[in-house]
């Protein structure tokens, strides 16, 4: 089922940094789980995905103690063995993404070789995030 997955934190002492922001290896875990999520959803075996890639992580405003983070995650792009994902993280519901980005993982065996994954997004769904849809194969250049 293709779905975007909505994934919300609070951001707590433990999480930040010694300038008291938001850790940036803290965002990039909840990002890469918030994606793992979305692919998991879509493939239906989460235990035959792989991340193999988080391609450009960009930040543009920090978030501090006690603010809320929204993680929005799709699947963008599939490929033969690989399924790439896209997410935005926004602040205490401000609707400006603050951090954004892709990230690539491939399906595989019970012995890590990548298998085709057989699955494809439908050409509506293509449409309808068609920028997201060109980013994704662009990062494929």
């Amino acid at each position: 089922m293709l779905k975007e997955i909505h994934s919300a934190r609070l951001v707590k002492g433990q999480d930040l940094n010694h300038h008291g922001t938001l850790f940036a290896g803290r965002i990039a875990e909840w990002f890469t789980e918030s994606c793992f999520l979305a692919v998991s959803r879509f493939t239906g075996t989460p235990e035959n995905i792989v991340c193999v890639k988080i391609h450009g992580l960009t930040f543009s405003r920090p978030a501090q103690s006690g603010d809320t983070i929204e993680i929005v995650t799709r699947v963008i792009k599939t490929g033969t063995t690989s399924l790439t994902v896209s997410s935005e993280v926004f602040i205490n519901d401000d609707g400006t993404s603050v951090v954004k980005g892709f990230a690539t993982f491939v399906t595989v065996d019970g012995d890590g070789k990548p298998y085709a994954h057989g699955l494809d997004l439908p050409a509506e769904y293509i449409r309808q995030f068609r920028e997201l849809h060109e980013e994704a194969l662009a990062l494929q250049k």
